[in-house]
């Protein structure tokens, strides 16, 4: 039964299309089938079922705005083409209140030999408008898309980025119930992306239903409510946008994979490479000295510190792990409040479980919300290189940044990772928003960050 809360409600959705080798095997399956029902026998197949989406459920509730990830090829498309009405579900139920609109793709609904003032009009009565109620948003319309005198030009001259400013002024001037974009924004510039996530935020306001889908992380955690999380059709995580992200990023890039032939290659190259490092990390007195130096700092587990946030997310397949942290402001280690304007000095302990070459050393600050702030690495840095780490050592990590930050609460997360001969990264431990950090109020400026501006009066 449809909740009276709810904008879109679907249970159970899924969505199976059947794969064809050849057009022969199309024709077979349309033929024997039928003689073998008739003769009794069990029917042949000729086709095998790949299901995009399986058993798919989750709640709209309205005026909220929900993210959707997940990798290419995950279901994301199809599902919100499902909701739009111009894909039938396999099976499963789907309620929708309310008049729906959706940017599915560049173009949708728009007619190639049309200019672009005859498909706002063609585009606004496929969404229910009448001429009467189109003409009476024009302007606004047309000021929102801002594409000048291109609008008396047939749509087939546009660019991606013109064709994407139409669409979206018709799409969310006409104050729909539930509005559905799959990737749309992502080719617009920034300011006409600031443009449409201000009229999002007014839509919202007004009570209008979001269904948003973006690869940028940032923006589910920034303008959604909650998130859903698809991979391989089906719904692997639901909830808070930061949360659901986290289990995204962990999906996208990925664990060790026992049964990864090509790792297994790099790790035995890396266990030929493994002679002599011990002799290389004696030759260097000086980094001895400083590890012996910090590593003082750092006797206990990463958990029992002050400034840990037991709420951390923590990912990687472990060949590293993160033991241990020290953190200080002016002299003073693990601080319940840091002060702007001044430095924070952070220690990491790094334990190796097994042999790797090239490990990348990374930290982030984000805020309470999730959105980063900063976020460096060894490679980027062009920091002095570790070419390879042999099992059971243990490296010190030191970097420190200016506190530039506004008051509030931040959290810093920790990374340690390395690359495959294919450049792609694997992750080993990445501690998420594991480290706290309270700064204490400010009063020149508010925002994120103290850009130093210098604001000046004079007369004439």
């Amino acid at each position: 039964m449809f909740s009276n809360g709810n904008a879109i409600e679907v249970h159970n959705i899924g969505k199976c299309y059947q794969v064809y080798e050849n057009p022969v095997h199309r024709l077979k399956q349309f033929i024997f089938p039928r003689i073998d029902r008739v003769l009794g026998n069990d029917a042949r197949t000729y086709h095998d079922d790949f299901w995009a989406l399986k058993d798919v459920s989750f709640e709209l509730p309205r005026g909220q705005t929900m993210g959707i990830v997940g990798r290419n090829g995950s279901g994301k498309s199809t599902l919100l083409q499902i909701i739009a009405g111009t894909l039938s579900p396999t099976h499963g139920n789907i309620n929708v209140r309310g008049r729906v609109a959706a940017l599915l793709e560049l173009g949708a609904g728009f007619n190639s030999d049309f200019t672009g003032r005859e498909n706002i009009f063609l585009n606004a009565s496929l969404l229910g408008l009448s001429r009467e109620e189109t003409e009476s948003r024009l302007d606004d319309i047309l000021s929102f898309a801002d594409i000048g005198r291109f609008i008396e030009s047939p749509v087939r001259s546009y660019s991606s980025g013109m064709l994407v400013r139409l669409a979206f002024a018709v799409q969310a001037q006409i104050d729909p119930d539930i509005l559905i974009v799959d990737e749309a924004l992502a080719v617009g510039d920034a300011k006409f992306q600031a443009k449409c996530f201000a009229r999002l935020k007014k839509l919202k306001e007004n009570g209008t239903s979001i269904l948003f889908v973006s690869h940028a992380t940032e923006q589910i955690v920034t303008h959604c409510d909650s998130a859903i999380l698809l991979d391989g059709g089906e719904v692997k995580g639901a909830g808070k946008p930061k949360v659901v992200i986290n289990q995204y990023l962990d999906i996208l890039f990925g664990k060790k994979k026992k049964d990864d032939s090509v790792r297994n290659d790099i790790d035995k190259q890396i266990a030929e490479a493994a002679l002599g490092e011990q002799e290389r990390l004696d030759r260097n007195d000086n980094v001895e000295s400083g590890f012996k130096k910090s590593h003082a700092l750092l006797n206990e587990s990463y958990e029992n510190r002050f400034n840990y946030n037991p709420a951390e997310y923590r990912w990687g397949d472990r060949s590293a792990t993160i033991e241990d942290f020290y953190i200080e402001q002016n002299g003073v280690p693990y601080p319940s409040s840091f002060e702007h304007n001044k430095e924070i000095k952070v220690l990491i302990k790094v334990k190796f479980n097994s042999f790797i070459v090239r490990p990348i050393f990374g930290f982030a600050v984000k805020n309470k919300e999730g959105v980063t702030i900063y976020n460096t690495n060894s490679e980027w840095q062009e920091s002095e290189s570790v070419d390879e780490v042999h099992q059971g050592t243990e490296v010190i990590i030191a970097f420190s940044f200016h506190n530039i930050l506004y008051e509030g609460d931040y959290f810093i997360s920790a990374g340690v990772a390395s690359s495959d001969n294919n450049g792609e990264v694997i992750p080993h431990d990445r501690r998420y928003d594991s480290i706290h950090i309270s700064v204490a109020p400010v009063s020149k400026f508010t925002g994120f960050t103290d850009l130093n501006a210098k604001l000046e009066i004079g007369y004439e």
